[in-house]
C-alpha cells in the first residue's frame, strides 16, 4: 500500500466517523488505512486519502464554528461506466444529488455522504 506521505489527503468533517468508513468502503471502492475510532478514520482509494473527522477530532475542533454546513466542493471520483455505478449505488439505497450533466468533457452526478459531503462521480467522454 502506499504510504500516506505518497497520497495526495482530502479532510471530510462527518458527524459519524463508523457510518462515513461504511459509505466509503461499502459503496465507493475506498479501504480503510486507520481508525483510530471513534474520533477519525482514514479511508484509500488509489492515490486519494480521505480524512474522515469526527466531532472529537482534532480536525473538525480546529474548523471554525460558522463552517458547520458542507461545503461546495467535492472529491471527483471517476468511474469507467456512470450508469452501472447510479444503478449498484441506487440499489443500496442511495440518493443522489443532481441528474446526470453531460458536457463536452463526459458525464457526471453528485451524491453525498452521510454527514452531507458531495462526492462527484465522473465518466470522462470517450476519446
Amino acid at each position: 500500500m502506499t504510504t500516506p506521505d505518497e497520497l495526495a489527503s482530502v479532510r471530510y468533517i462527518v458527524d459519524d466517523v463508523a457510518a462515513a468508513v461504511h459509505f466509503y468502503t461499502t459503496h465507493l471502492g475506498f479501504t480503510l488505512h486507520t481508525h483510530p475510532a471513534p474520533a477519525f478514520a482514514d479511508v484509500v482509494r488509489g492515490p486519494l486519502r480521505l480524512l474522515l473527522s469526527g466531532p472529537a477530532s482534532s480536525g473538525a475542533r480546529a474548523t471554525p464554528d460558522d463552517a458547520t454546513a458542507p461545503g461546495r466542493n467535492r472529491i471527483h471520483l471517476i468511474v469507467d461506466d456512470l450508469d452501472t455505478e447510479i444503478d449498484q449505488l441506487r440499489a443500496a439505497g442511495l440518493s443522489f444529488r443532481s441528474d446526470v450533466i453531460a458536457g463536452p468533457g463526459g458525464r457526471q452526478i453528485l451524491l453525498t455522504d452521510p454527514a452531507g459531503n458531495l462526492i462527484e462521480l465522473f465518466e470522462p467522454a470517450p476519446r
